[in-house]
């Protein structure tokens, strides 16, 4: 199995660009219902994951910030609390299954380092279960 099996587009997936605002990155994340979401910036490239607590630590840290000024917050301002590294698009299905221990999707690069999508755990999951279920059964 390879990295083009379970890919979701960059099309198909939502992300942030680091010129987006912090009020942008937290209602589209609210939007999509997602608790985290890759940076990129305008050419592309892949930068880093933005999580919903790095955006949170920025109001717990700054008391006197209102939500109103969140449009005056540069994502690319925002410290980030977890590196998420992202695989090339050749990656094998074994670093894929490493990388989704830790978190929930797996950012999928280019050779140049262009974000060309990602790869959701849950289809990493989905993927292996029979195999799991079926290994499971001649074990009994």
């Amino acid at each position: 199995m390879q990295v083009t099996d379970f890919l979701i587009t960059k099309a198909e997936s939502s992300y942030l660009l680091e010129s987006y605002t912090l009020r942008q990155a937290l209602e589209k994340m609210e939007y999509h219902r997602y608790t985290a979401m890759p940076v990129l910036n305008n050419d592309g490239y892949y930068l880093y994951t933005l999580f919903v607590d790095d955006c949170l630590w920025v109001f717990k840290n700054s008391p006197n910030l209102r939500f109103i000024d969140a449009e005056k917050i540069p994502v690319s301002s925002i410290k980030t609390t977890r590196e998420v590294q992202p695989v090339n698009i050749s990656a094998q299905l074994g670093e894929l299954l490493r990388k989704s221990v830790e978190q929930n999707f797996i950012p999928v690069v280019d050779d140049l380092g262009v974000y060309i999508g990602l790869v959701r755990r849950k289809d990493l999951i989905e993927y292996c279960r029979p195999l799991l279920l079926k290994r499971l059964a001649g074990k009994e």
